[in-house]
């Protein structure tokens, strides 16, 4: 029988309560796969899980996305076979492990030019991106998109998106060097909020006229700039709590600021429906495999060290995807 190694966590707080343990790797049941994981992704919504922003039962496991090969089919799956290069983003959070036993809707085939650990390092960052350029809002070219966290992992992979559709974005980062790898990627613009007031900045840049849509993953201390960085009917796209929940809203403001509207999207809702999932990858890897989209994997991990991976990102030392290896 296949033992796996896997990161649990018994109660909610920081990086230190995450635990390597090991056990006996379930066989898969009708619809269902075992993969032997190659790579896997580290996000910000494992923070949220861990820290008990986002509650849980416990024990727990940590992790989103992975990718590796097919060990195990259960009964009707047909849509990957044994041996199979795969990827996926699952809302069953428990990637963080060497083998895995789950739900084969949202495993993904991964086409062959597209190494385990890009496909770790796109799979929900990626996904999200898809979403959100191409599902939240109809975004034409020439249009007008305020992102913040530019030279984060789904910063990079929205740089490089917006680029490909022939969007503005004005980015956001915390110091220069992450402002200038978003212009590299593709952003038309990137303030250093650390040095200026970004809402006031994308107002300048826009001639007043401020931008079409906001995709905000930080939260708490962007909400109220986000709007303000908004044109009248423009969409607030809030999709993380990187600083924290945004606070109850008063839906009044949107109208005072212009008749706005405001979504929060998940990508847990967009993967849930198979054809959904399978046709973002296939869109995602499509936009890899043409040069559309180059993916940065700036820190790798073992997945023993999985809690210097969160420290590192809670303390905002990443730039692109971070990545474990069992």
């Amino acid at each position: 029988m296949t033992q796996t190694q896997i990161v649990t966590f018994a109660q909610a707080g920081g990086p230190e309560v995450m635990a390597l343990t090991e056990k006996t790797l379930s066989a898969p049941s009708a619809g269902e796969v075992s993969i032997k994981q190659e790579a896997i992704g580290v996000n910000y919504i494992d923070v949220y899980k861990r820290s008990g922003v986002y509650p849980t039962q416990f024990p727990s496991g940590l992790g989103f996305d992975a990718a590796g090969l097919v060990i195990a089919v259960g009964e009707g799956v047909t849509h990957v076979k044994l041996g199979e290069r795969v990827a996926y983003a699952a809302p069953t959070q428990e990637s963080y492990a060497s083998h895995r036993t789950l739900s084969a809707e949202q495993v993904c085939p991964l086409p062959d030019d597209i190494s385990f650990e890009q496909a770790a390092a796109i799979m929900l960052k990626g996904l999200t991106t898809q979403y959100l350029f191409e599902q939240t809002t109809p975004l034409q070219a020439g249009d007008t998109v305020l992102f913040h966290a530019a030279a984060g992992g789904v910063g990079l992979l929205a740089c490089q998106w917006a680029a490909a559709k022939g969007l503005t974005l004005i980015g956001t980062a915390g110091s220069d060097e992450k402002c200038a790898l978003a212009l590299a990627n593709g952003a038309t613009h990137c303030i250093n909020y650390t040095r200026e007031d970004f809402s006031k900045k994308v107002q300048e840049l826009t001639h007043g006229k401020g931008v079409d849509v906001v995709m905000d993953s930080v939260g708490a201390s962007t909400f109220e700039g986000s709007l303000n960085s908004l044109k009248p009917f423009g969409m607030m796209i809030t999709f993380g709590n990187a600083s924290g929940k945004v606070p109850p809203v008063d839906v009044g403001i949107l109208a005072a600021k212009g008749s706005l509207k405001l979504t929060r999207p998940t990508v847990a809702t967009y993967v849930a429906d198979f054809d959904r999932c399978q046709k973002m990858a296939k869109h995602l890897f499509k936009m890899v495999s043409s040069g559309a989209i180059k993916v940065h994997i700036g820190n790798t991990y073992p997945m023993a060290n999985a809690a210097q991976a969160h420290i590192d990102l809670e303390n905002r030392l990443t730039t692109g995807s971070s990545i474990l290896i069992p």
